[in-house]
């Protein structure tokens, strides 16, 4: 079953960038990357660009209104994924857990539907 492994952190709370505890997160997420290659379960992933480049979409009585930043206002930012095929929500959790980012944010972890199962 595939999972994603949804990021969210509030930027006042993670490592300021260039600072040694920085720099520790990203040892933990490359590290990270390479157990999921190891582990033949890691189906794609992304970090996004800030919240401030975001632009918002909805159709409204046929027309489409833009607006910039995310839609709800929020203190934790979605700031990257990852898509793993693991046997359960259990292995899926496991991996969640190894996300740098759980230390100081959220790791939402949601089944991704399959529109074409097998037999």
């Amino acid at each position: 079953m595939k999972y994603m492994l949804l990021i969210y952190s509030n930027p006042d709370l993670q490592p300021a960038y260039g600072t040694p505890e920085f720099q520790a997160m990203m040892g933990g997420y490359f590290a990270l990357n390479e157990r999921l290659k190891a582990d033949g379960v890691i189906r794609g992933g992304e970090g996004l660009k800030g919240v401030e480049t975001a632009t918002s979409l909805r159709v409204r009585a046929g027309k489409a209104e833009t607006m910039d930043g995310p839609f709800a206002e929020t203190k934790e930012h979605l700031g990257g994924y990852y898509i793993v095929e693991v046997p359960d929500l259990d292995a899926a959790l496991r991996y969640a857990a190894m996300i740098p980012s759980a230390h100081f944010g959220t790791i939402e972890v949601r089944p991704l539907m399959d529109y074409n199962p097998a037999g």
